[in-house]
């Protein structure tokens, strides 16, 4: 067939085009005010590196470079995110870093300015009191800021205050006031590239993605919610890139597309939030259209020996990733339970197809938090 498969495959079969994610625009603005402090020049278009190696050039759509009152000097660079065909809430919001030197020793300070949110309850990958801004974003610019460093002469130790204009009025139209992150938005993304997941074209190009793998002979290939995820299924199984499934939310798709034109064996890997959902019988796993059901995982935990106490918290818990750290610390298996459910559902969508199916849930951190295999030898 001749037909790239994986991730670029989908993506070039969709028609679609890609975008950059919040916190790659934060890099980058953030990359150009720290250069324009310690040289009185702003960068334009700058450079970034992402985590998986690309080095994308953004254009400056605003700059800025000011006396502080007590002596000091600030330098801001404002970044207009592109989402590409991806319906972002974010798409054409600016994102602005403002950079200023830090205490010496303190490396990089994140600081949350206007339209940037603060955690303020548990559950997240970030403790209260932080900016969100979540790690691989932060990751990222500690490099930048540590390339620049190196390349102009300065210590590295920064303060960096992200905000996005409008952020608090775009933040109603997410879930982050209910996750307890106030103020505005969350600086996101694990790839720094935004994949247009959320229309008709990409659950085509999941299709495709059958079909590549299938005519390359595959007899197994997996379903992922994301890179993180699909770093994991190639680790645990070794899996070749065109048999890898970016479904992102769309599970229904792989597994009604697979019930028709069927593979040996299917591994499903994702967070275990979004797997939860698959659990409890949602075939569409974004945030928009299904919800982690936190009755739902108390049930679970009951069922797997959590006392009075432990379900209780379960089912009061802020997100997922608070539900499955409560019921690890408690020695519950929580994760398994998840994924035998989802394992469940996605049997329920099958049958009658020869496929085999596991399931593989991780946290953010990509530590395997569950597991489900197929029955049978």
């Amino acid at each position: 067939m001749g037909e790239i498969g994986g991730r670029a495959g989908q993506l070039r079969s969709s028609g679609l085009r890609h975008g950059w994610t919040t916190g790659a625009c934060a890099t980058a603005a953030t990359k150009a005010a720290y250069r324009a402090l310690l040289t009185g020049v702003f960068p334009d278009p700058v450079e970034i590196t992402l985590p998986k190696g690309q080095r994308p050039a953004f254009a400056l759509a605003a700059e800025l470079l000011a006396e502080e009152p007590d002596g000091g000097r600030r330098a801001t660079a404002a970044v207009v995110k592109d989402a590409g065909d991806d319906p972002d809430v974010t798409h054409g919001a600016l994102v602005r870093s403002t950079v200023r030197a830090g205490e010496p020793g303190a490396g990089v300070v994140f600081r949350a300015g206007p339209g940037v949110g603060t955690v303020t309850k548990a559950g997240l990958p970030l403790p209260v009191g932080e900016p969100a801004i979540n790690p691989v974003p932060r990751q990222m610019i500690r490099d930048a800021v540590a390339e620049v460093a190196a390349e102009c002469g300065g210590s590295g130790d920064v303060v960096v205050e992200l905000s996005i204009d409008h952020g608090e009025e775009l933040a109603r139209s997410t879930w982050n006031p209910r996750l307890g992150i106030l103020g505005g938005l969350s600086v996101l993304g694990t790839t720094g590239i935004v994949v247009p997941y959320s229309c008709s074209a990409w659950i085509d190009s999941i299709r495709r993605g059958v079909d590549v793998a299938r005519a390359a002979g595959r007899t197994h290939v997996a379903g992922c919610t994301g890179s993180t995820s699909e770093k994991v299924a190639v680790a645990v199984h070794g899996l070749p890139e065109d048999a890898l499934l970016d479904m992102g939310d769309f599970a229904g798709a792989v597994l009604k597309y697979l019930k028709r034109h069927p593979v040996p064996r299917l591994t499903v890997a994702g967070g275990f939030a979004k797997l939860s959902k698959l659990a409890a019988g949602h075939l569409d796993l974004h945030s928009a259209r299904s919800q982690v059901d936190q009755g739902y995982l108390a049930g679970l935990a009951r069922a797997g020996g959590a006392d009075e106490e432990l379900t209780a918290a379960v089912a009061a818990a802020n997100t997922g990733l608070e539900a499955i750290q409560l019921c690890r610390a408690a020695g519950v298996p929580l994760g398994d339970l998840v994924a035998e459910a989802a394992r469940a559902t996605a049997l329920g969508v099958l049958v009658g197809s020869p496929v085999a199916v596991d399931v593989i849930c991780i946290d953010r951190a990509g530590t395997i938090v569950g597991r489900a295999e197929p029955l049978g030898p």
